[in-house]
């Protein structure tokens, strides 16, 4: 292991810089070195080589450190909720798709637990994963994938069935009242986006039924802190349910032009303020 103090001369130079004087190394190895996690100053690994270690501060080259997991890698590994050989329950973060929707699409769900297992020294590829149920890209929070088809078929068996509790926190504009709201939802409402059937023969609705249960957690400044029960998964189903009734959740984009209409103001936030809290 190679060892040297930083003098005052050296004061101010990159780490980069100063590896390459002491170890006689090209500037490539030197930003090299530093990258893969082999210099330490004390029990700190520095990996900036860009970095102007202080004067009197001793370095200390380890080459047999082993090389720390890229950033996603270790991200990846904590949103691991659950896992054992049929099945996997990933905490997503918002603004990533459960699967991939277009070809090449990458920063997915499925990608995060590729990297989980990655950052384990596991092969990543060997084991299928199978799409069992999606949640927005826009919504944070629990989702499973299946590691066998068995698991798949039994786990879409009980979404089928209602055996399995799913249940939302989110954040809604207004004073929300707690209840059910149950409706037909379609496509197209007429303006574009998707939304509850309205039409007037109540005996033959059209769309597939949707049945919410929202409960008040608490009132918060200008919104409702909620817990919402799923009956049943259909896409959008929250947040057009919550939009039509008047309480657009926080950080909605699509569902919330009725409430521009009636000319109210939208409260600030950087994202969606929906997460799926328990599978």
């Amino acid at each position: 292991m190679d060892e040297f103090t930083v003098s005052e001369s050296e004061s101010g130079q990159t780490l980069a810089a100063i590896l390459r004087q002491h170890l006689q190394l090209t500037w490539s190895a030197a930003r090299t070195l530093c990258e893969r996690g082999k210099v330490f100053s004390g029990p700190q690994r520095l990996l900036d080589p860009a970095g102007r270690p202080a004067a009197g501060a001793t370095l200390s080259i380890r080459r047999n450190a082993p090389t720390p997991l890229p950033e996603r890698q270790v991200k990846a590994a904590d949103a691991i909720a659950f896992e054992d050989h049929q099945v996997i329950v990933v905490d997503k973060p918002a603004g990533i798709s459960s699967v991939p929707y277009e070809r090449g699409e990458n920063d997915t769900a499925m990608d995060l637990v590729r990297d989980a297992w990655r950052a384990q020294g596991r092969q990543a590829t060997d084991i299928p994963l199978h799409i069992v149920h999606r949640i927005d890209k826009e919504t944070s929070g629990l989702l499973m994938f299946a590691k066998t088809r068995g698991a798949e078929r039994s786990l879409q068996m009980l979404l089928r069935a209602h055996d399995i509790e799913r249940s939302y926190l989110c954040v809604a504009h207004g004073h929300v009242r707690p209840g059910r709201i149950e409706s037909h939802l379609i496509p197209d409402r007429g303006d574009g986006i998707r939304g509850s059937w309205r039409g007037e023969d109540y005996q033959r609705p059209q769309g597939k039924l949707a049945v919410t249960d929202v409960s008040v957690i608490e009132e918060l400044p200008e919104s409702t802190l909620c817990q919402v029960r799923l009956l049943t998964g259909k896409t959008h189903q929250i947040r057009i349910h919550l939009a039509e009734s008047g309480h657009p959740l926080v950080g909605e984009k699509v569902y919330i032009r009725d409430h521009f209409r009636h000319g109210y103001e939208s409260l600030p936030s950087r994202r969606l303020l929906l997460h799926a809290h328990t599978l």
